[in-house]
């Protein structure tokens, strides 16, 4: 038997929660894979054929939806949060739940790789937290990616190479409130030195080059930190970000007056102190960091906001 027409052999992404991350992660697919996307918004699928984009429509929350998704994809990119807010049954992630139940209706995809957070380890006082570690998820939105995760997982055991990237705070200049400067201009407060957490970030577009990295080079049941080499405290990346910014360094509270006047998702960030050892991130998916801290990542919008400045004055 002869070898396979060209369009029977080309690899079938289906990215899932195709925002920010995901339209950057297709962009290095298109031309090389056929790509597609579920979108719960018609109106959505305009501006995804202009990328090259395949729009399938359906909603992770009404399964009937997805009956496109069996068997269409030859790898998988899961980007799409659990519910924000569950009334019944908060622990746990349905759309996940879902996605795998319509993807195991027809042949399953070669890989899929889940993108969740490092939220799931919890307070560590900021220890080095290696991927081994055990996960203790303190609040509801880290308590629903483990069940997501853990789904993923089982879906693994099915024959796909699954992979899970644990990934922090999301930053870019050209990302949706990407950057510090609008809580800088707003004077939201920062931790005390002594009160101060650690905290890890990745640029976006590392983000993306990771997550196509693992869709196609990612360990089975395998996790990744997605994080770059950034070694900073909360208080001391805002101040960073203010004087490459040219903006005013954000002011210091104690923990106890920080409870009484921020919000409580602010608060939670601000509860979680940890360092995310990323060795697999460059062994295993042999990545190598555009953006290795966020001095780099920022600088870009430093230079930007200066050229705005300047604007302003002509």
């Amino acid at each position: 038997m002869g070898a396979l027409p060209a369009r029977f052999r080309k690899e079938r992404v289906l990215i899932i929660g195709c925002g920010d991350v995901g339209q950057r992660s297709a962009k290095q697919w298109v031309g090389r894979a056929k790509v597609a996307a579920l979108t719960s918004s018609p109106d959505k699928a305009p501006a995804l054929r202009a990328q090259g984009i395949v729009p399938l429509v359906g909603n992770l929350d009404f399964p009937e939806t997805l009956q496109r998704l069996a068997g269409w994809a030859t790898r998988v990119l899961h980007l799409a949060p659990p519910p924000a807010d569950r009334v019944g049954g908060w622990a746990s992630d349905p759309r996940t739940l879902n996605l795998v139940r319509a993807l195991k209706k027809r042949s399953l995809p070669r890989s899929l790789v889940y993108g969740s957070t490092s939220g799931v380890y919890g307070d560590c006082e900021g220890a080095w937290v290696p991927e081994t570690q055990t996960v203790q998820p303190h609040t509801p939105r880290a308590i629903r990616r483990v069940d997501a995760e853990r789904v993923i997982r089982f879906l693994g055991k099915t024959g796909v190479r699954s992979s899970i990237l644990r990934i922090p705070g999301i930053y870019a200049a050209d990302r949706p409130n990407g950057t510090p400067r609008e809580r800088l201009i707003k004077g939201t407060p920062v931790l005390l030195k002594k009160d101060d957490v650690f905290t890890n970030h990745i640029h976006a577009d590392d983000l993306a080059r990771a997550c196509v990295a693992a869709v196609w080079r990612g360990k089975p049941q395998r996790v990744v930190h997605v994080s770059d080499d950034t070694h900073l405290k909360m208080g001391d990346y805002f101040d960073m970000a203010a004087d490459l910014m040219g903006l005013q360094r954000p002011p210091r509270v104690a923990r106890t007056q920080a409870q009484e006047t921020l919000p409580l998702m602010l608060l939670s960030f601000m509860s979680e102190s940890r360092r995310l050892k990323n060795d697999r991130l460059k062994s295993e998916l042999k990545l190598r960091l555009k953006y290795p801290t966020v001095k780099e990542g920022l600088q870009s919008l430093a230079v930007k906001t200066a050229t705005d400045n300047l604007k302003l004055f002509e």
